[in-house]
């Protein structure tokens, strides 16, 4: 059982093997510590035996694997749901071409940190809303999460608009491979956001809740806010 915390307790917490929600396929952070400053790649779960080894795939840097030896010491790191698990392990055998796995030593003491469900993420994706009050105009997602966005566009929407639909493109990895997001919404709250330039007039931003997100999609809105964790924390709102 992981050890128990105050509700709203951010701090690191001792998890369970199982309480990662560890995938086959899933993305992990994959850190080395050659030198002073950590170096962090990206890597996905080949598999694992239990109590045994995890089985990793090599990570790629410009086109060709990074290389990793026997005995080194490395820190892997997973998003599942809310959560960031961290753990340390021990490069235990390599396999190159064609395969380019390696195994590590399996988790002893796991560190987990609790995130806020709603995370948001500063985007700017264009995306376009529809709705059955004759709504269909262009806009641009600002923020985004699991759990709905924040949209600015320079024409006001009409009261009572009802639910809507909002379509934007992903970009998931590996490849840059673009994934078309259907969902429908419900708006839940209505603003002014800055004005983009001199002279122009304020936007109009809307706060939208999502009602039927696909579950796949849903996951890769995690991932993103998963990489904006670890890679630019900027991006956090």
């Amino acid at each position: 059982m992981s050890s128990s915390a105050p509700a709203g307790d951010n701090a690191p917490r001792v998890y369970e093997f199982e309480q990662m929600n560890l995938q086959v396929g899933g993305r992990v952070q994959f850190i080395t510590h050659r030198t002073l400053k950590p170096i962090q790649h990206f890597s996905s779960v080949v598999g694992w035996v239990k109590d045994e080894y995890l089985i990793v795939k090599i990570p790629f840097e410009n086109g060709a694997p990074i290389a990793l030896n026997e005995g080194e010491k490395l820190t892997l790191r997973v998003f599942s749901g809310v959560n960031v698990c961290s753990f340390s392990c021990v490069v235990q055998r390599v396999f190159q071409r064609p395969l380019y796995y390696a195994h590590v030593s399996f988790p002893d003491q796991i560190q987990g940190t609790n995130l806020r469900t709603a995370m948001r993420v500063k985007v700017d994706i264009p995306a376009q809303l529809k709705g059955s009050a004759g709504i269909d105009q262009r806009v641009f997602i600002v923020n985004l999460s699991v759990s709905g966005a924040l949209v600015e566009t320079a024409h006001e929407l009409a009261q009572n608009t009802g639910d809507v639909v909002l379509r934007f493109t992903l970009i998931t990895q590996p490849g840059n491979r673009e994934v078309m997001v259907t969902t429908k919404a419900i708006i839940r709250n209505a603003g002014t956001a800055k004005a983009p330039g001199p002279n122009l007039p304020p936007l109009f931003s809307y706060g939208l809740q999502f009602a039927d997100l696909d579950h796949a999609h849903y996951l890769m809105l995690q991932n993103l806010t998963y990489e904006a964790l670890i890679a630019d924390r900027q991006k956090i709102v």
